[in-house]
């Protein structure tokens, strides 16, 4: 046993730009904006708390799900871009699953892509199962893949 406390812990994604992608990932998780610390009203009052300096303040962000069940993500800035594939992604199930009809999978899965293209996210391919659209690979404004299920 241990004395650290359960569920601390958190995804933390590297990226050029934090503000973005906590801005997309916050639309695509259903997720909002993380609360500042304890005892302060919003981040810019802590970092003025903490001496940071105005130009660093967007080398991080984080979101957070508003139950506060579900980890929380954060967004580190860092100078070099994503260069190879993602050894690992999320899902993002949002056709109910294969108890649902294909058909309507199919709707649901297009419609979110449709949302998050709008939102930066680009297409980057489709998978189908017996003629119906089963999945689809999308990258996320920098690159980072993830799937619609």
């Amino acid at each position: 046993m241990t004395d650290r406390e359960p569920g601390l812990w958190a995804v933390t994604v590297d990226c050029a730009d934090p503000a973005l992608l906590a801005t997309f990932w916050a639309l695509a998780l259903d997720y909002r904006p993380a609360d500042p610390p304890s005892g302060f009203e919003s981040w810019e009052q802590w970092f003025e708390h903490c001496e940071v300096p105005e130009q660093e303040w967007n080398d991080g962000a984080a979101i957070q799900d508003p139950s506060g069940v579900l980890p929380q993500v954060g967004f580190l800035k860092v100078p070099e871009g994503k260069t190879v594939k993602n050894r690992w992604h999320l899902d993002l199930k949002v056709s109910g699953g294969r108890a649902q009809p294909p058909r309507l999978r199919s709707e649901r899965i297009e419609a979110r892509a449709v949302e998050l293209v709008a939102a930066g996210a680009s297409e980057l391919r489709r998978g189908s199962n017996r003629g119906h659209l089963d999945h689809i690979v999308m990258a996320d404004p920098e690159g980072n893949e993830f799937c619609l299920v």
